[in-house]
């Protein structure tokens, strides 16, 4: 065989198994939306109270489609109001909360060439928690009414984000600099946080410590209609400049020759990923360990392209915390844990099994 043939050859299985590569990432999220679906199923039928899986999906259908409200098949009045009053809203916001988490994990993790980075290391969450806290427990605030807690939160949020911006930028808004200046502001709303609450009464601080761990039973459809379209428009932007993050892991100076705006894009990414995670923060509290654990779960299956690791990582990140609130309604029902405490009992071990299981380093 001449050297000629060797090499078509070579090329002939390099293209096989690339193209058997790309068929495994696709199938990976194909296989990943009808498995969201059927939990969400799962999870509604599971609680204090359980239902059986035909009235969840007729119960549903019935409410989507109301031509169907005319069938001899009805589901109690009782779960109706189960359903749609209180798992609905609490599980959708759970797989908005893991979508958003989960994406901006992958996205933070290569935009500051960080594995640790997650969306709560920049003090977006301890900043939320600053401005909850000036709610609960001295009723301090620019909103009034229901939303005096959730619009504190997401203030203060976006302040840290604005003043990390802000600062990085004066660098170069490089990766070390971020992740400085995110672990300065990170202490300091810690720190204030716990001054509230020492001048504070035991209920109010109660209150204030409870909303910092993480809850979904508070969702309801209005608050669902909030996030919606800030998690679906952020998602879009992410996985629309996914491709150039893929350029950025070969460094700054190979993308700057190959005319990728690194500042500009990082920028656009912190911020859209700000505004993502402050979003979701204001309304569940912080829930650890999904952005820091999806993005490699999802990595170690199907590699490091970002085209596919950042809607998968979203994906893997709502089946994680929807499978988390599952476990926090039901492990020792009627109670209901804090989800943000079952993800970090559920992240921890993962985690360290992973650190574990992986190969090689960071890509």
């Amino acid at each position: 065989m001449s050297n000629v043939d060797a090499l078509r050859n070579q090329n002939l299985h390099l293209k096989e198994m690339y193209k058997r590569h790309r068929f495994k990432k696709k199938l990976f999220v194909i296989v990943l939306i009808p498995a969201v679906i059927s939990l969400i199923g799962s999870a509604i039928a599971f609680g204090s109270a359980d239902i059986s899986f035909v009235d969840v999906y007729l119960t549903i259908f019935r409410k989507l489609i109301p031509g169907l409200n005319s069938l001899s098949m009805e589901s109690p009045g009782h779960t109706h109001i189960i359903i749609w009053k209180l798992r609905l809203p609490r599980i959708l916001m759970g797989l908005l909360a893991g979508i958003a988490l989960g994406s901006t994990g992958a996205v933070m993790q290569v935009v500051l060439r960080n594995p640790l980075a997650d969306p709560y290391m920049l003090g977006i969450a301890s900043a939320a928690g600053f401005g909850a806290s000036l709610a609960i427990v001295l009723g301090v605030g620019v909103f009034a009414g229901s939303y005096l807690i959730i619009g504190n939160a997401f203030l203060f949020s976006l302040i840290s984000s604005a003043l990390i911006l802000a600062l990085s930028g004066r660098k170069g808004a490089s990766p070390e600099s971020m992740i400085l200046t995110g672990l300065a502001l990170l202490f300091f709303f810690q720190a204030m946080t716990t001054m509230v609450q020492y001048f504070g009464d035991s209920e109010a601080v109660k209150a204030a410590v409870f909303w910092t761990v993480g809850d979904l039973g508070k969702s309801d459809w209005n608050k669902l209609g909030m996030t919606l379209p800030l998690v679906v428009i952020g998602e879009a932007i992410l996985i629309w400049k996914s491709g150039e993050l893929n350029i950025m892991n070969t460094g700054d100076a190979s993308a700057k020759s190959l005319g990728i705006n690194v500042q500009g894009t990082r920028i656009l990414m912190m911020v859209v990923c700000s505004i993502m995670v402050a979003g979701v923060v204001s309304f569940t509290g912080t829930i650890g360990f999904i952005g820091l654990v999806a993005p490699h779960l999802v990595r170690m299956i199907i590699g490091a392209d970002n085209r596919i690791l950042v809607p998968a990582s979203g994906l893997v990140g709502a089946v994680l915390l929807v499978l988390a609130d599952t476990i926090a309604r039901t492990i020792i029902s009627p109670v209901i844990l804090p989800v943000g405490a079952v993800t970090a009992f559920l992240g921890v071990p993962l985690f360290i099994y992973l650190i574990i299981k992986k190969k090689g380093g960071f890509a």
